[in-house]
Order: C-alpha cells, then structure tokens, then sequence
C-alpha cells in the first residue's frame, strides 16, 4: 500500500471539486483504503481528495516568483521584450506616444484578471450545515456541543490574497474580442464552483441511504413491527398468571374477539384528543427549535407541564364524580390492542403524506425503501398547521398516560388485595415514576434536541414506541404488583430510594450541565468545564459530568430503571423485564451516536474518546 504523501496538519493546497482552482486547506486525515484525504477551507468547508489534488505550498510560490514566463505580465521588470511576443504591440511609429497608455492598461488589465479570478463564490451551508443543523449525523441526542449561529446567506464570496493565491492562468494584453471570450470562460468556471455542492450533496445523501440502514435494515424493521406487538401482550398475559413461569409458556391466549371493544378504542381515542387539546391551548412559552437543512427552526410550544396540572385536575374530577377508573385495569388487554390499532392507522398517514413531502423535509435516516421508511420514518417533522404530530406524540398522550394508568393499578390494587391502603412497594414506584414524567415535562425544552426529534422521522418506531410501548410497558412494574403483592421492609425501602435518588441527581445534574452549556457556552458558571474543538465550529465537554463517562445521562437512566424494579422483590425476572430492555435500547442508541458523532467530528471525536474512555458504565463499558 502506497504511503502518504501529506501529515495531519500540514498546511497545504487543494483543488476545489470541478474547477482548477486551487485554495489553501488543513490536512485533517487519510484514509488508507481510499486513499483520500480529509482537509478543512478556510471557510470551514471540509472535502475528500486525492493526493493528486493536493499540492505544497512551495511548487506555487516558485511558480510565481521564478517562472520563465514570455508573458508580459510576468516580465514587467524585464529592460526589453521581444516584438514576437507582445500581443498587443503597435505599430513603430506610434509605439512611444502610447507607451503611457500601453503600460496604464496593462496594468489595468492584470488588476481585474486577478480580481475576477480571486472572487470565487462558494456555498458552505450546501456542503457543511452550521450550528445544529439537522444533516445525516448529527442524530446525537446527548451530544455536548455549542449552538453556532447558522449564516444568513446562502452564499458568502471567499477572498484570497494575492500575496497567497494562485492563479493558475496568467493574463496578458489581448484583443477585445479574447477579453470578453475569457470573461464568458470565468463565468461559466464560477458556475461549475457554486453548483458543484448541490451535486455532493445529492450524491452523499444517496450514497448514506443505501449503506447506513439501521436496526438490521429493511429486513430487521419488518420483523420488529411484527414481533413487538406479539411480545407486547405475551407480557401482559404473563403477568396476569398467578405464577408466571416458562414451564406455564405461551399463556393461555383470548380470543380475538374478546380483545376488542369499539367502546374501549372510543375512550382512547378520546383521551388522544383531550391530550391533542391542552396541547393547543395558548399556554406556555413558544420556542424555537434546531435549524433544518433549509435553514428555517419550527416553532414549539412548551406547555406539556399545563397539560399535565389539567389532567390531573380532570382526574380529581373524576373521583369526585365517582367515575370507576377501575374500568381501565379491567379491560387492560384491550386498551393495549386499541393503541396498537391506532398507531399502526397513525403510521399508515403518516407514510402516505410523507410521499408528497418535499425533499428538504424528509429525515435524514430515512432510505427509499418503502419497509423501512415507514418503520424509521420518511417525514421529519409531519405537521397539520403548526400542529406537531412527533412532538405531541414524544410526551404527552403516552407519558401522561403512564402516569394515569399507575394511579389505576394502585386503586386496582388495593381493591384486588383488599387493601386500605396501598403497599409500600406500590406507592414507591408510583412515586418513583412520578418524578420522572414530571421532570421530563417540566424540561420540556431538552427535548428539541434529541435524536427522536432531530434525526428520526415520524413513523411506526416512534408512533408505536411513544402510543403503546411507553404507557403499557413503562407501567410493567405497577401491572405486576397488582396480582404478585411484595411486601417490603422499610430499611429496603430506604435503600431502594437512596438508588432511586442517586440515579436522578446523576441524570439531572447531567441534562442541565448539557443544556446550559448548549444555550451559552461562555456562561461564567461553566467556566471551569474544558472542551474539545471541532472542525464543525463546536465544542465537545470533557469535563464535569460529561469527562466522567461520555453519556452520563444514560447512567442515571439505568440506576433509576433498577430502583423502579427493586420494590417488585425477587420472585420473579418479569418485573425486571423493563431494565433489561432499556439497558439493550441505551447501548443501541449508544452506538448509533457513536457512528454518527466519529463521521461528523472525525480526529476531534477520535481525542474526545481517548480523555473520555468509558461509554455509560465507568471501569466497565
């Protein structure tokens, strides 16, 4: 194998793609395979070369002070010039009347060829979006990095200096005529430069599409929309068992009749609604969110806390009107199937409108392939005026739901097991769950930037995962404790609580010194943090919570998932179904974020991971 030419860091010129323009760049990386080199504009434009596209610095400085030239441009010091070679000689007779003239527009000549030559319009925001704008990696939901101000302009002029460019036609004194053909060359040359991008562009875009396919590609998608439903009511018919065991696999299964009841898809229909109205309400701020490929951030507004407070409100209502809230644990199972029903309809529109959506506005992870896409999601951010399915989804109809479903279980509780009270192992993971909801509600704002919202698009994955899986597996622990009562000592409790307590300061402290640092970087509080560089124009946090593992909110995640399931005692590994899965989704979203973050930050992300070595679980992952 060939061994490089140029080092990381060598000051050097490239080419420009389409063009003979050469332009001073850094030379990031090489890539051994492919033999391309990664370097860095000025501009902040990074490309792939090849190394016959890159030239040191010194072969155009002696072309420029040491060529042999015949031109007249490059003989101006010259005490005598051949008739030969002068393009524009006059005649003897007038030759010295208009040698005055003769050197004036010479002179002229040459300022506006160079002028021409070094006023080349480039278009960086087609090639490398600024800020947090949405391309085909910056999917990291928790990544800590600094929100630049995307530029206004579509196009900036990138000026070179005379002293350091270089042109690689040399001008002389020509006829009119050649002038003009010359101009109408560099124009159609500036036309090739500032289209050249678009092209890129189209061409990368493609090329990801077909190669980067995650969760086992259009194969894997089929297969998990056709399994998690299935797996889904195996749970719950499990936990319904007195004493769940393999030796009792599969469950006895209900007939399918007896899982629908139009009355139970008309109360979830009901509630969607109810959620979709609060969240209209002209309550709460309005903020923007992450700038798109165009340019444009959508408006959101936060208000998932208010609607909170009012179903609350609605719920205290209906205790007072002695509404049977008991009604929802008993037609359990078919709550279940009427959000499996009405996501799967959700997905359906989702993915039809999602072909007339222009081709700005499709998800960066979507692929062409009709499977996949409605599995990942071929619209970004689908919208019925400015109403936003995927944001409204993400928090409130299935979050609060959970909520609302856990009170159920407890009252169901205590009227199963004649209770007058709830164990305490009920009112610690009511209590425990509670904080969470409430929490992400009352940080509504961080969720602009996580990979759901930014990267994803809106179809059965999120739909599914935010209608069904969230409020009918979330609540697991409740729905277990219902039939299996554990009773629960208080020194345990005040163990379990300690965990629980320890978990959400770690991902607390962890989301605010993210988003603060997010929102402004040069905050004095924030002064002590140390960052990394990137060739993006952000910063990546090294220190504070973020230097002790390069995901500590996944961490805090983790140690409250295994308080939630501590009250459920030992008996049975159903209860701990819920830490199980959420450690196997974090490991995945992990090493999406991985993939994602080394192709967008390169040999920054590459320094990032050697001061921070360890992923979610220090000294063991």
């Amino acid at each position: 194998m060939p061994s490089r030419k140029f080092a990381d860091g060598e000051v050097v010129r490239g080419r420009w793609p389409g063009s003979s323009l050469y332009y001073e760049v850094e030379i990031l990386s090489h890539d051994s395979n492919s033999q391309l080199y990664n370097v860095k504009y000025k501009d902040g434009t990074e490309l792939e070369l090849k190394e016959s596209d890159i030239k040191p610095l010194t072969s155009f400085r002696q072309r420029k002070s040491g060529s042999t030239s015949s031109s007249p441009s490059r003989r101006r010091g010259s005490r005598s010039r051949s008739r030969s070679r002068s393009p524009g000689r006059l005649p003897k007779g007038s030759r010295r009347s208009a040698s005055a003239s003769y050197q004036a527009d010479l002179k002229e000549a040459r300022k506006e060829a160079k002028k021409d030559m070094l006023e080349v319009k480039l278009t960086p925001l087609v090639l490398k979006p600024f800020g947090n704008s949405i391309n085909r990696y910056n999917g990291e939901p928790e990544l800590i990095e600094r929100n630049d101000i995307p530029h206004k302009n579509t196009q900036e002029k990138f000026h070179l200096s005379q002293e350091s460019s270089y042109i690689p036609t040399q001008y002389s004194l020509r006829a009119r005529r050649e002038e003009i053909k010359l101009k109408e060359v560099d124009l159609k040359e500036e036309t090739v430069v500032t289209k050249r991008p678009a092209l890129l562009r189209t061409s990368e875009v493609t090329a990801t599409q077909s190669k980067d396919l995650e969760f086992g590609g259009v194969p894997g998608a089929f297969l998990i929309m056709l399994g998690l439903p299935a797996f889904l009511f195996l749970l719950l018919l499990m936990c319904k068992q007195k004493e769940p065991s393999l030796l009792n696999f599969p469950p006895p299964l209900p007939a399918l009749g007896d899982l629908w009841e139009t009355r139970v898809f008309g109360v979830y229909l009901l509630w969607f609604l109810l959620q979709a109205l609060f969240h209209l309400l002209p309550i709460g701020k309005v903020v923007e969110g992450t700038p798109l490929t165009n340019g444009r951030r959508l408006k959101y507004r936060l208000n998932g806390f208010y609607a909170f407070i009012l179903t609350s409100a609605l719920v205290g209502a209906c205790f007072f009107w002695n509404v049977e809230l008991y009604y929802v644990y008993h037609h359990f199972l078919q709550f279940a199937l009427a959000a499996v029903v009405f996501a799967m309809g959700l997905s359906v529109y989702l993915y039809a409108r999602a072909l007339k959506a222009p081709q700005d506005e499709l998800s960066p992870a979507s692929s062409g392939n009709a499977i996949y896409d409605f599995f990942i999601g071929r619209e970004l951010n689908p919208r019925i005026g400015t109403f936003d399915l995927k944001y409204f989804c993400e928090l409130r109809p299935g979050l609060i739901g959970w909520v609302v479903i856990n009170l159920v279980m407890l009252l169901a509780e205590m009227k199963e097991q004649n209770r007058a009270a709830p164990s305490l192992a009920m009112i610690l993971v009511n209590s425990f769950q509670l904080l969470y909801v409430v929490d992400a509600l009352w940080n509504e704002e961080a969720l602009l930037t996580t990979m759901d919202i930014i990267h994803d698009g809106f179809g059965f994955m999120l739909a599914f995962g935010d209608l069904v899986w969230v409020p009918f597996i979330y609540s697991f622990q409740a729905f277990y404790l219902v039939s299996h009562p554990n009773e629960l000592s208080w020194p345990m409790a005040s163990l379990i609580i300690a965990l629980k307590l320890c978990g959400f300061v770690i991902f607390r402290c962890a989301n605010s010194q993210k988003n603060a640092f997010r929102k402004n970087p040069t905050d004095p509080r924030l002064a002590h943090l140390k960052t990394i560089h990137t060739s993006t124009g952000k910063n990546l946090l090294v220190s504070g919570w973020w230097g002790f593992v390069r995901h500590p909110n996944y961490l805090g995640d983790l140690i409250m998932a295994l308080a939630w399931s501590l009250p459920c005692g030992f008996n049975h590994i159903l209860p701990y179904f819920y830490v199980i899965y959420f450690t196997i989704l974090l490991v995945h979203r992990e090493a999406r974020d991985e993939h994602h973050c080394r192709k967008k930050y390169g040999l920054a992300w590459e320094k990032y991971c050697q001061r921070v070595p360890y992923r979610i679980f220090p000294y063991i992952y």
